[in-house]
């Protein structure tokens, strides 16, 4: 039975130099590593279908189904400060797009699906441990309500990939509500095509931001996204990795997940990514760099602004506003985190308190803010006493809610996650996948399905890493 997907590829109605026409490269012998039946159902697709040798043969890049338009989209990027005019989809490929249960336009695109136009010497594929990571990660992502692109299935090619070494290859089917990036306005920007780049905000306006009317909507209503989703990665202590201006989602989702990681041990200069050489992408840098991201996002929609000087002027003031619109999002996410509710002064020094006590006793992040609900915080510092006289603070701030300590737990467990994907337990599937057992992936994605419940068989995955265990470094793939 072939494989039926009510697709409607919008992106592809848009003029020729948006993307390269190109099909992916057919592999030697799929296999169905994982399948988001959830998932699935919401984009109208039938499991069982996805499931068949035919599905998998789509998933895998060896088959394109009926109404589908493979293409490689374009854009440039800013990538570690650097600029690069031309970039695009390397190794990726978007089959088309599909209207969800919603009523929401989603992108469904083949990650390691060999060659395009924009591979710049590149194999265009991937191997099995960025694909599973990004799987694990993007939909643990999802369960935490993190805006996220996220993973409709996994399968493995029956070839190998060269990287250092010989690995199993593999293909990542990634479903977005768009792949517009700050990259795709700076490809058209840098090229001085403005009736390409109206077309581009006119389509992206439509697509993600149907209240904008003019492109200074459109900057504005990606700088309050962008405002909220890295707050909410700051609220779970994760570190995107390579927080370049191509990595950088038009509709604010976490996109590209790479080299990311969930911190461990608290340091608000924590740096995982090995390209990451200078620490340009610590943890506490995130809010920055992506007010620097968004500086090139305003900068290329300038030209459609009128006149110049003014929509330089009008663009800047939005960009200072970013800061007070994260500031908001960040205190919320941070005062649910400590079960308050009500907004009070002095609630952002009590949370940066907390983080500066955490930071110097070495505590969990994740288990430290979990522990507040159970009464034994104070065991995740080195020095307990680090944490005692913060204790009476918020035991002070508690009584002000007006809630009962009932609440204030519930709060906090439904803030406040007891699972992550920690790196040590991602490394550990990735090592036992590639030699085929799949069973640690298995549990981690049942684990991660339930991360505000404490699960008692699940207990195992909440323990920090050990010192033989502990993951230094996370590489990116390519």
């Amino acid at each position: 039975m072939p494989l039926s997907i009510p697709f409607d590829n919008s992106y592809a109605r848009l003029p020729d130099q948006f993307y390269a026409r190109i099909g992916p490269s057919p592999v030697a012998n799929p296999k169905l590593v994982a399948l988001n039946e959830t998932l699935a159902r919401e984009l109208g697709i039938k499991a069982g279908e996805l499931r068949a040798p035919a599905g998998v043969a789509v998933l895998s890049g060896s088959a394109i189904p009926d109404g589908a338009d493979p293409l490689a989209q374009a854009y440039a990027g800013h990538q570690f400060g650097g600029w690069s005019p031309q970039l695009g989809d390397g190794r990726a490929m978007l089959l088309g797009e599909v209207l969800d249960a919603n009523g929401t336009r989603q992108d469904i695109q083949l990650k390691g699906s060999g060659r395009t136009p924009f591979s710049r010497g590149g194999d265009g594929r991937a191997w099995l441990g960025p694909v599973l990571r990004e799987y694990v990660v993007s939909e643990a992502m999802a369960v935490l309500n993190i805006p996220t692109t996220r993973a409709l299935a996994a399968v493995t090619t029956g070839e190998d990939v060269m990287r250092e070494t010989a690995l199993p290859g593999a293909v990542l089917t990634r479903v977005a509500s768009s792949h517009i990036r700050v990259g795709t306005f700076q490809y058209f920007a840098a090229r001085q095509d403005t009736e390409a780049l109206q077309a581009l905000t006119d389509y992206t306006i439509k697509r993600h931001y149907p209240d904008a009317k003019n492109p200074m909507d459109l900057l504005q209503a990606v700088i309050t996204a962008q405002a909220s989703l890295i707050a909410r990665w700051m609220g779970i202590g994760f570190i995107h990795g390579v927080m370049n201006t191509d990595n950088t989602h038009i509709g604010g989702l976490t996109i590209d997940y790479g080299p990311c990681a969930f911190m461990d041990t608290y340091h608000p200069a924590r740096v995982y990514s090995s390209i990451d050489r200078a620490g340009r992408y610590a943890f506490n840098q995130q809010p920055e760099i992506i007010v620097w991201n968004l500086a090139q996002l305003a900068t290329s929609l300038i030209p459609l602004m009128g006149d110049e000087a003014a929509a330089v002027k009008q663009a800047t003031e939005a960009l200072h506003g970013f800061r007070d619109q994260f500031l908001a999002f960040w205190i919320t996410e941070h005062r649910a985190k400590l079960g308050l509710k009500r907004a009070m002064a002095g609630d952002d020094e009590l949370v940066i308190d907390l983080l500066d006590r955490m930071a110097q006793g070495q505590a969990d992040f994740t288990n430290t803010f979990r522990a507040l609900a159970d009464g034994n915080a104070r065991d995740q510092f080195l020095d307990p006493a680090l944490y005692d006289g913060w204790h009476k603070r918020w035991q002070a701030r508690l009584a002000q809610e007006g809630t009962d300590w009932a609440q204030q737990q519930a709060l906090i467990r439904a803030t406040s996650p007891a699972l992550i994907p920690r790196n040590h337990r991602i490394e550990q599937m990735i090592q036992a996948a590639v030699t085929g057992d799949y069973a640690p992936f298995e549990r981690l994605m049942a684990a991660l399905a339930q991360p505000y419940e404490d699960v008692a068989d699940y207990a195992d995955l909440r323990r920090p890493p050990t010192e033989d265990e502990k993951v230094q470094q996370t590489f990116c793939g390519t």
